[in-house]
């Protein structure tokens, strides 16, 4: 038996297995992804962070949805990673170069300049990302933003109200989003604050997303509804990520991401 070790972590509670692939390469089935994520017979996770050897940046970072599935992008998994690392550092990512920096226990990630032209979301056909033409039952009037992966925000009256446990997974994966998209449903408090409720892509509600509280951010931000000026509080089912933006247009995320436990694994037991 040959025992691999790794770390679980969580960001607001939204938790993370990560694996350390630097000095010994790892290569995973999305069946074994699958099969680590069962939180009865596995370990559990909503995000699975493989972190490699880069060229380009302090490390390459990839991530891996429960179902088995790559994601581009994932807020909270940066910052975990961050944490972990400490620092100041660079992260090469399928969503492109983010920069970070963390002290114990607190992490801020550099998320870039959020893409607001339809093919680059992307979405099947060219629309308004600002004011999408779409509708699923009580939720219409979208927007659509990629923060290094794709989302779709609704503003809502009571982000606890929406149904999301059934509304996620038909808006994830309408054909309109040939990628699939995260869902989020946000509820504005005042000009620097919000709550937020979001339907991952590949892993359901989870009790907070970072990326799904940038896209949030802006998008609100985009329609006049937050300011720009001013650092936006994001209340999750977790607690509470802060999203400012810069000079330059980009958004900067930063809350919590712990070490929850260290351990092994016996990956042949998971083929």
């Amino acid at each position: 038996m040959s025992l691999r070790p790794f770390l679980k972590m969580h960001g607001l509670g939204n938790d993370f297995l990560l694996f350390d692939a630097r000095t010994e390469p790892l290569s995973l089935t999305a069946q074994q992804v699958r099969a680590l994520g069962d939180r009865r017979t596995g370990i559990g996770f909503d995000q699975m962070i493989v972190l490699e050897p880069s060229d380009t940046a302090s490390v390459r970072v990839r991530f891996f949805n429960c179902d088995g599935s790559e994601a581009g992008a994932c807020g909270n998994g940066s910052r975990a990673v961050a944490a972990h690392l400490g620092g100041q550092l660079s992260m090469e990512t399928e969503g492109g170069l983010l920069s970070a920096s963390a002290t114990a226990g607190h992490a801020e990630v550099d998320m870039g300049a959020p893409r607001f032209d339809w093919a680059e979301v992307p979405l099947a056909y060219a629309m308004d990302t600002a004011h999408l033409p779409l509708a699923w039952d009580e939720l219409t009037d979208p927007s659509a933003v990629s923060v290094g992966n794709p989302h779709i925000v609704f503003e809502v009256a009571d982000a606890a109200a929406i149904p999301l446990e059934s509304l996620g997974p038909r808006i994830e994966t309408d054909p309109i989003f040939p990628q699939a998209i995260n869902v989020g449903v946000a509820q504005v408090e005042s000009p620097t604050a919000i709550t937020l409720r979001v339907w991952e892509r590949g892993a359901g509600l989870t009790r907070a997303c970072g990326t799904g509280a940038v896209a949030a951010v802006a998008a609100l931000q985009r329609r006049g509804r937050l300011s720009t000026a001013m650092p936006i509080r994001v209340a999750m089912p977790g607690g509470t990520l802060t999203v400012r933006r810069d000079a330059s247009g980009h958004l900067h995320l930063a809350g919590p991401a712990v070490v929850a436990y260290r351990g092994e694994v016996d990956l042949e037991a998971y083929r």
